[in-house]
């Protein structure tokens, strides 16, 4: 057995400190979240970290948010109301450009406000909807801005 010197067990100590400061900076995995969207097929919201209800105003907010489909770029409009940081009211305006959009949207429409009223809006992170899981981005990015818009 080879005996250890002071600058092997310099060596080997500071090699294993690095390895824990580079595993720190590894992206954390979400418990439940996933690539490729919700398990089931009606819908999903995920949370996207701790809620911070009272650093928003209330009042009523609208975003467009813009989203990359097969057909090209996209647009779907989002109007919410925000009372304590949780979101009271939601209506959507779509912006189909082909049948195929129109039908996407249309069902994201008709399925995202019972993922999204009542829920904090630093909770929401909608990955599918009734089938559609491209006009979520475009729904993700607007309450983005919202969220900037709303911050006290």
């Amino acid at each position: 057995m080879k005996a250890r010197t002071p600058t092997t067990l310099f060596v080997s100590v500071a090699g294993i400190a690095l390895m824990g400061a580079v595993a720190g900076c590894a992206p954390n995995a979400t418990s439940g979240s996933s690539a490729s969207g919700a398990a089931s097929p009606s819908a999903s919201a995920e949370t996207s970290g701790t809620s911070s209800a009272g650093s928003y105003q209330d009042g009523t907010y609208s975003a467009d948010g813009n989203y990359v489909s097969p057909n090209g770029q996209e647009k779907i409009g989002v109007t919410l109301t925000l009372s304590s940081g949780v979101v009271s009211d939601l209506k959507l305006t779509p912006y189909p450009s082909n049948p195929s959009t129109e039908k996407f949207q249309g069902e994201f429409i008709n399925g995202v406000n019972a993922i999204v009223v009542g829920k904090p809006i630093d909770e929401l992170q909608v990955s599918k909807v009734s089938g559609s899981s491209l006009t979520s981005g475009g729904f993700n990015a607007a309450i983005d801005q919202i969220k900037k818009e709303a911050t006290n």
